[in-house]
């Protein structure tokens, strides 16, 4: 028997058991990105459309300027005039929910990376997995062990988008200057306090590279995450290609690729390396 069968049986036989004998486990991991993702998308749905654009403006306009703020009102205006309000609000609802779970596991996981090379040299094949084999791969374990929808499909985002936000956090914390780090010490400062108030505010840059990374890889798999029903744009773009339509997919990319535009302008503009004192 190839060497190939014998991985794919023994994959099997793990996902088998691993749905037979843990699924408490898997309901477990569900519930939050369930509750997250089924209170964004009904928050966003049921705010009236002019309050969320002004909404989105205003954040643009604090984080990045008119001109962010210009992009952003016009961009969900045009999602608007396309007719694909709903799901685009569905699909920034799945966005929000994943990039807020990746920043929650994402940062304590890269500044435990930062302070112990031990756990970086384990973590980075991880990582290194995560990046480089297809969602494709990955999806058919999660349906097996999730199911299909749109939790299933928000977790595989989570999978997807999480990589850079460990790595840029990581990054960004080994290039605080070691005479900083010193500074902070013969000035009586405690390990935590050296992170918080030295080295997370030093890094802020590269942790925010990390998150608007992190978020434009979030917005490309809920299209993919169509596939196991995950609802949103990504759903109108699988039916549209499945029956050959061409102006109803094209319609739809289009809404993708503008909520892409506004979202990283956004982000981008976050990106302020922090002041002086």
């Amino acid at each position: 028997m190839p060497l190939g069968e014998w991985i794919g049986n023994g994959v099997e036989a793990a996902v088998e058991w691993l749905t037979i004998n843990l699924s408490w486990l898997f309901d477990a991991i569900s519930w939050p990105i369930a509750f997250v993702l089924e209170n964004s998308v009904a928050v966003l749905q049921f705010l009236p459309w002019p309050v969320v654009i002004l909404a989105v403006v205003a954040i643009g306009w604090h984080r990045g300027g008119w001109q962010v703020a210009l992009i952003s009102g016009i961009g969900l205006l045009f999602t608007g005039f396309l007719g694909y309000w709903e799901l685009t609000m569905r699909t920034l609802g799945m966005v929000i929910t994943a990039l807020s779970f990746s920043v929650v596991i994402g940062i304590p996981l890269g500044i435990l990376a930062a302070r112990y090379d031990s756990f970086e040299g384990f973590i980075r094949p991880v990582l290194d997995a995560m990046q480089t084999i297809h969602p494709f791969v990955y999806l058919v374990p999660i349906v097996m062990l999730f199911g299909i929808g749109p939790v299933p499909g928000t977790l595989a985002t989570i999978v997807f988008a999480l990589p850079p936000m460990v790595r840029l956090t990581n990054l960004g914390i080994r290039q605080v200057p070691g005479d900083v780090v010193e500074a902070g010490k013969s000035f009586g400062s405690d390990d935590w306090q050296l992170l918080f108030e030295v080295q997370i505010p030093l890094a802020t840059p590269t942790i925010m590279a990390g998150l608007n990374q992190t978020l434009m890889l979030a917005l490309s798999m809920v299209v993919i995450v169509a596939l196991i029903a995950g609802g949103g744009l990504g759903q109108e773009i699988l039916r549209a290609v499945g029956r050959l339509e061409i102006g109803r997919a094209v319609a739809s990319g289009l809404a993708v690729l503008v909520l892409a535009i506004v979202l990283d302008r956004i982000s981008q503009a976050t990106r302020k390396a922090p002041s002086a004192h």
